[in-house]
């Protein structure tokens, strides 16, 4: 089983990349989606505590529940 599914919406994460949120935690909102409903592999990541929404790869962010 790959990293992106053992993914779920609503699991608690630790940014690890870009740089100016880096370290911080956030939760999965949702799996990015194109028009027609084809994923992308990323995922949208709520930071916690800030009104701030990113779409990260896998590899950018570490699941930790």
């Amino acid at each position: 089983m790959s990293q992106s599914e053992r993914i779920r919406v609503g699991d608690r994460v630790k940014i690890l990349q870009p740089d100016y949120v880096a370290e911080r935690m956030g939760v999965v909102v949702s799996p990015e989606e194109l028009p027609g409903g084809q994923t992308t592999g990323r995922w949208i990541i709520q930071v916690d505590a800030e009104d701030i929404l990113l779409s990260l790869t896998p590899q950018e962010f570490e699941v930790l529940s």
